[in-house]
């Protein structure tokens, strides 16, 4: 399984970025899958839902399903947050996982960037980040592409994963 990050302040475009590129590399016939990091306690379930329920009952892990999707909860309970590799060993094989978030982890990145967020390229210090998606041409040690060429982004992740 290849894999590639989607790195940026927050409100620089991250998750338009992301939604985008799925679209577009899924529609050239390629599987994806997704991981969001959230530094906030984030819940998928809501109160008086039998999951909700049950995990409030004590339970470590949760598995709902259906006839159209299933999602497996599993709460910490006070554990520290598992490492993206871990997380990453328990999803299925696809062609690509697009990665939000996680700016200092290992795996290669585009950096989304908004010049209204004021904040300074994380490129000039993460040599993780491999290129810049911007809504501006700014001055970055890597090539800089417009944020809204979904499938110029998409091409370059491509590319640089082997795709």
């Amino acid at each position: 399984m290849r894999i590639f990050g989607v790195t940026g302040w927050k409100n620089s475009g991250k998750t338009g970025l992301v939604e985008r590129l799925v679209t577009e590399i899924t529609g050239r016939g390629l599987s994806v899958s997704t991981v969001k990091h959230a530094h906030h306690a984030t819940d998928i379930d809501h109160p008086g839902r039998d999951s909700y329920r049950h995990r409030q009952a004590g339970a470590v892990q949760v598995l709902v399903a259906s006839p159209v999707r299933w999602a497996l909860m599993h709460e910490l309970r006070g554990a520290p947050e598992p490492p993206l590799d871990d997380l990453l060993a328990r999803l299925s094989p696809v062609d690509l996982v697009l990665i939000e978030g996680y700016k200092t982890a290992t795996h290669p990145k585009i950096e989304a960037h908004r010049a209204e967020s004021g904040q300074p390229l994380l490129a000039h210090d993460n040599p993780t980040i491999r290129a810049v998606a911007s809504d501006t041409t700014p001055d970055a040690p890597v090539p800089v592409l417009p944020l809204d060429d979904t499938a110029a982004i998409a091409q370059f992740i491509l590319a640089e994963v082997g795709l």
